[in-house]
């Protein structure tokens, strides 16, 4: 089960990683980010629904379920709104990898609000995530931030944290299928409203436009958030959300190959640490499991 964990934690984070390949082109091309999200995550909740469907899964829910489904969709859409808007004052790979500052807030809530213990391991690999962070934020030695582009995107990450810590504190007795499904409802319901009080046409323009929010749900969306909501229920919400480490990476090599982002020494050093990071929390993980077995 901890392998498995970790297998569809590292999954998870690579398809996450994608997103620059998708969401750049659409930023660039002035087309409603809106209505792309509203296509994307309605597109996801579709494809899941139709496997639920074909495996016979009822979609019967409780009152309690459907509350939090929909604080779940409330909390994924504000994250995807706010990394994407971070992505107009800060580079792709820098948005994504400060993103990764949410496993620190998913353990503080842990430690702070349900007395999860941290470890030593643990705390160091938080510290040396947030140093890689930090080292992003260089231009050359002086740190220059971006404030507005940071703040943007740090609250994308609380968003994300809280996402994170409901699915595995709630005590949701649906499968994670049906869990992704509804949570991807209510996401795609949030960009239809903003849509509609925006006057936004929803007409797609063209085949190629379909077939690429097909791509992108699947790829970014689907694969993604189920294999998070069973790396969480393997592995627990800490070492999940520290293996989504590899986002940042993934999205740093898309920015640096695809769309010419510099791969500076800073950007190469936050990296390492980030990853030293991911390796440190497993170690640490595996140390807890064995003590608790003997």
């Amino acid at each position: 089960m901890k392998l498995r964990g970790y297998v569809l934690g590292i999954t998870s984070a690579i398809s996450y990683g994608l997103l620059p390949i998708f969401i750049l082109p659409i930023k660039h091309a002035h087309f409603s980010l809106d209505i792309t999200l509203f296509y994307r995550f309605l597109f996801s909740a579709l494809m899941i629904g139709g496997y639920l469907l074909y495996s016979k899964e009822s979609f019967l829910i409780s009152k309690k379920e459907l509350l939090i489904f929909a604080v779940l969709g409330i909390c994924y859409a504000l994250s995807s709104e706010f990394l994407f808007l971070g992505y107009d004052y800060l580079t792709p790979g820098i948005a994504s990898t400060v993103l990764f500052i949410y496993p620190v807030i998913v353990a503080l809530i842990m430690f702070f609000f349900y007395k999860e213990k941290l470890t030593k391991l643990s705390i160091g690999s938080l510290l040396l995530a947030f140093a890689g962070v930090i080292i992003l934020c260089l231009k050359g030695n002086s740190l220059e931030i971006n404030y507005l582009g940071l703040g943007i995107v740090m609250l994308s990450s609380l968003f994300y944290a809280l996402y994170i810590v409901i699915v595995n504190k709630s005590n949701i007795q649906a499968s994670g299928f049906k869990l992704s499904f509804y949570s991807m409802l209510f996401t795609s319901g949030f960009f239809m409203t903003k849509a509609l009080m925006g006057n936004e046409s929803f007409l797609i323009p063209s085949t190629h436009t379909f077939f690429n929010f097909l791509i992108f749900a699947f790829l970014t969306t689907v694969i993604s958030s189920l294999c998070l909501v069973y790396a969480i229920k393997d592995i627990g919400s800490t070492p999940a959300a520290i293996l989504g480490a590899l986002e940042p990476v993934v999205a740093v090599l898309i920015s640096v190959s695809m769309f010419h982002e510099k791969f500076t020494f800073n950007l190469f050093l936050g990296i390492i640490l980030i990853l030293t990071g991911v390796i440190l929390n497993v170690i640490s993980d595996n140390k807890k499991s064995i003590k608790i077995e003997k």
